[in-house]
């Protein structure tokens, strides 16, 4: 068992100042040298088109490459390195679980990946040049696992196959452009179909009215279907599909076979931190151990996250932040039953 946390980070300001700030706290982070050394030299080698995804950005979201600039700046990087590290372009996702349960409320989400890959990052940003409010975890540094934004609107991911992947934006990216762009699951449609994806994910989407869909993506399709649980495996696009699902099946079923005892978003959240249950995953080792269950609320606009099982969640006020009420808190505490530590340690 060990100890683990997470950094809150609230900013209010344009994109260029947010990137030069996150640069400034990383400058003072571990998280690049550990991701560094992760990677090794043929990733520092990987060839970046810089007009390619500058291009991509001035299409979907200008205001984020000003906030790569920033970064790039701040840490005194080509911006093509800033791009290789933070552009949310160029990035070979190791395969992981995930579960996530909506009803028309809520939106509940198991992370499952590597204690490893996880950054330990919370960040609640207010742009003010362009894009709507958003909270929720941070990869890659400029992308978002999951999230909600001021509108009301949530989304979370869960990974299906990295076979056969084509240039685009990955996955915590393409959460980003959902939660900044976005208001409703109508606009996140749009741009799921727009998007050049990378890899092969579902997404999962909610918004204030209770309109919930899951997104069927790859980098061939896209497909929409209405359902209210999701894990590691398609149910329209199965020609998708990794070879086995048997886990993934495993675990919709044990979502599927208790949500008629859940009567509010708490129990909701129990169903997938409680280790009882048997949802939450311990498999850390397999790149599938549940690092953090997330929950969002749109109708109260809060958020709740938690690091570990059987935790209570911390829960976050969005709306009075919107409001300019100060959220005290700096870090989000937990503990994981593994041996390997955040790469922000």
């Amino acid at each position: 068992m060990i100890n683990v946390y997470s950094d809150i980070i609230q900013f209010k300001g344009n994109h260029y100042q947010f990137g030069y700030r996150q640069g400034e706290l990383l400058q003072n982070s571990p998280i690049l040298k550990h991701r560094n050394l992760q990677k090794g030299s043929r990733w520092r080698n990987f060839l970046v088109d810089i007009d390619e995804v500058r291009d991509a950005f001035q299409t979907f979201s200008p205001a984020i490459w000003e906030e790569l600039e920033g970064l790039a700046d701040a840490l005194q990087m080509p911006i093509k390195d800033a791009i290789r590290e933070f552009g949310g372009y160029y990035y070979e996702y190791g395969r992981s679980g995930c579960s996530i349960y909506t009803e028309a409320d809520f939106l509940i989400r198991n992370y499952d990946n590597a204690p490893r890959s996880y950054e330990g990052r919370y960040v609640i940003y207010k742009p003010t040049d362009a894009g709507y409010a958003t909270v929720g975890p941070t990869m890659q540094i400029t992308g978002r696992t999951d999230g909600i934004n001021e509108k009301g609107f949530a989304m979370g991911y869960n990974f299906v196959n990295r076979i056969k992947s084509d240039d685009g934006f990955v996955c915590n990216m393409i959460g980003r452009l959902l939660l900044e762009n976005c208001a409703s699951v109508e606009e996140a449609k749009q741009l799921l179909q727009e998007l050049p994806h990378r890899h092969t994910f579902s997404y999962v989407l909610l918004d204030k009215n209770g309109y919930s869909v899951v997104a069927e993506v790859s980098p061939r399709n896209v497909k929409f279907r209405e359902a209210n649980m999701c894990t590691n495996h398609f149910e329209e696009l199965t020609e998708e599909n990794r070879y086995r699902t048997d886990e993934s099946m495993e675990r919709l079923n044990k979502i599927s076979s208790q949500q008629s005892s859940v009567e509010n978003p708490y129990e909701a959240y129990q169903l997938l931190n409680n280790l009882e249950k048997g949802v939450f995953s311990k498999k850390y080792d397999a790149w599938a151990g549940t690092l953090h269950t997330a929950a969002y609320l749109p109708k109260e606009m809060k958020a709740w996250i938690a690091l570990g099982a059987n935790r209570p969640p911390l829960i976050f006020d969005f709306q009075k932040w919107l409001n300019g009420q100060p959220f005290h808190a700096t870090k989000i505490k937990g503990v994981l039953d593994t041996d390997e530590q955040f790469v922000n340690v």
